[in-house]
């Protein structure tokens, strides 16, 4: 008899028992193996299960697999450091795997609580005869003034990143409420935002109060899509982009100056290989972008929202 599990690396399949006649005591032999086999195969999954918590922001018209949720990812042995991940998706999509699946892996592995968070999404067709907008390389960052980086502002893809930026604030106010059952101290929860989910973090930290506040803001290729105000209460804020990355670069540099401007503490990583986004990487030595994770956990140890050692 076998039996087939599915489990993240894929299927695998386990042998019970042969067809052939065996005697009770081999039977009882074999069936402890077998079944030790099997925990040993669920301990990982047991380890990396995680818990879904819908967020108070869902509207009465949100389809089940659109209302806002947290997924929480918690690792074995906490620093009391947590991490909301706001993925990518030019606000019409998100980049879960990659944003949130893998990277709730690499801080777990620090020690780190990771929160994915599902946010609205703009649901409407692309504005007929919509202009391709011009490109703006990373020497012009006064071509977005108060680092407003967003090509095509409408009213409905505007109300849809105010929507998006309720659900970052409720859920920084979630894992605050559940601060002491998940381990994670109320001072050291902060936002990672990718692309689009970076500007619906800086959305969410401009309007945010004491309790939605994150307490570092991170922000990866991720340019503000309104115009900045910042707090006068502004986390510290940390910049990863890459040079060659149209319009993000120099509206990720009007950022850094928006909150240099406003006396708020701010840090930048312009990278000079490669174009476009990018994702966790393995660290070989063959381009500075790599390091990026590195980076933001050594800036995490730095301004004191993780240990040193």
């Amino acid at each position: 008899m076998k039996i087939k599990i599915q489990t993240m690396l894929g299927d695998i399949v386990v042998r019970l028992y042969d067809e052939t006649p065996i005697h009770r005591d081999n039977f009882v032999k074999l069936a402890k193996e077998r079944l030790a086999l099997l925990c040993i195969l669920f301990l990982p999954l047991a380890a990396w299960a995680q818990k879904q918590y819908y967020l108070p922001t869902a509207g009465a018209s949100d389809e089940e697999k659109d209302k806002p949720m947290i997924e929480v990812y918690l690792p074995k042995e906490t620093n009391g450091c947590a991490v909301v991940l706001c993925p990518g998706g030019a606000m019409r999509w998100l980049s879960w795997e990659s944003d949130v699946v893998k990277m709730a892996s690499f801080l777990n592995e620090h020690g780190i609580a990771a929160i994915g968070l599902r946010y609205h999404l703009n649901k409407e067709p692309m504005p007929q005869g919509m202009k391709i907008p011009p490109m703006v390389d990373v020497t012009h960052p006064e071509a977005f003034p108060q680092a407003d980086a967003n090509p095509m502002h409408n009213a409905s893809g505007d109300s849809v990143i105010q929507l998006a930026a309720l659900d970052a604030k409720a859920a920084i106010r979630m894992v605050r409420e559940h601060a002491d059952e998940w381990h994670i101290n109320k001072d050291k929860i902060g936002f990672l935002g990718f692309s689009a989910g970076g500007g619906v973090a800086i959305a969410a930290t401009m309007s945010a109060d004491s309790m939605e506040r994150p307490d570092f803001l991170c922000t990866n290729f991720g340019p503000s899509l309104m115009p900045v105000t910042v707090p006068q209460d502004a986390p510290p804020l940390l910049i990863m982009t890459r040079a060659d990355h149209p319009n993000v670069a120099a509206g990720l540099v009007a950022l850094f100056m928006e909150w240099k401007k406003a006396g708020a503490n701010a840090e930048l990583h312009m990278y000079g290989d490669g174009k476009g986004p990018y994702e966790l990487m393995p660290q070989m030595g063959e381009t500075t972008t790599e390091t990026w994770s590195s980076q933001m956990i050594q800036w995490l140890k730095a301004k004191g929202f993780m240990n040193k050692n």
